[in-house]
């Protein structure tokens, strides 16, 4: 399990993970198991972070701010954004599946995707100010379910969703898992609102918020990728990582101002 743990950092992080991992296809499977784990490991960094920035050091909010914005592109490597750029320039082309696929490929960024990352890292150093600004325990918490659940959306369209295509990181991952490999995933989401619970009940409905949230990005997302392209690919399932992440800022942000105070 610690060496499909590590295949997810190495695929899914900018980490250096500099070992020779097994490739085969029960490893990939346990690695598909690790996506939750891997997204709470972000998102305990990115709490860690937060909390020693405000509490050890006098710098300012917005400083603050931009350091663990800064940091949530540096840990992945900009691997998913870049599958949000391509996703973006294809779907905003209005071409049909074949023509989107074909886009996704090029190498080269358009418009649509230099707009689409633009709206999306500026919204999210929005919400991440502003939610440092609000900052409590309870903030620290909730921000470490945020990549815990897009990376639990990740691992489900993978599983649930056909390939678009017969080749690709996607399709590589998909062959090696099947639908009872996400049964383990809500046992992870089982064991987190378990210990929310012990901590302090009061978090139990935002966290339950957070998740409704990530369930309809999921079928938002679903729909588009079989509606536009036909099924998932690693760009799609990189955009959806994306995405569902920053609906979850944004769904923090606003918990902030109307349920959190």
């Amino acid at each position: 399990m610690i060496k499909s743990f590590l295949i997810s950092l190495q695929f899914l992080t900018a980490f250096p993970i500099k070992m020779n991992l097994p490739m085969d296809k029960t490893h990939i499977e346990k690695s598909i198991k690790t996506f939750p784990l891997l997204g709470l490991f972000q998102g305990i960094l990115f709490s860690l972070l937060l909390y020693v920035l405000t509490e050890w050091t006098s710098l300012s909010l917005l400083a603050v701010a931009f350091a663990v914005w800064l940091f949530t592109i540096l840990l992945t490597g900009g691997i998913h954004l870049d599958g949000w750029m391509d996703a973006s320039d294809a779907y905003f082309s209005y071409q049909d599946r074949e023509k989107r696929l074909e886009i996704m490929q090029d190498p080269r960024t358009g418009a649509f995707g230099v707009m689409a990352v633009i709206i999306l890292l500026s919204s999210r150093f929005l919400f991440i100010y502003e939610i440092t600004s609000f900052g409590n325990s309870l903030t620290l918490l909730l921000i470490g379910l945020i990549p815990f659940l897009s990376k639990s959306v990740m691992g489900t369209m993978l599983l649930t969703i056909p390939a678009a295509k017969k080749d690709g990181l996607a399709s590589f991952f998909q062959k090696a898992g099947n639908s009872s490999t996400l049964k383990v995933y809500p046992f992870y989401l089982a064991a987190l609102y378990v210990c929310i619970l012990f901590i302090d009940n009061q978090f139990i409905l935002p966290s339950l918020v957070l998740t409704l949230i990530a369930i309809g990005c999921y079928l938002f997302i679903r729909k588009i990728s079989v509606t536009s392209f036909g099924g998932i690919t690693g760009d799609v399932l990189g955009a959806s990582v994306e995405g569902t992440e920053n609906i979850l800022w944004m769904t923090l942000w606003l918990l902030h101002y109307f349920a959190m105070g």
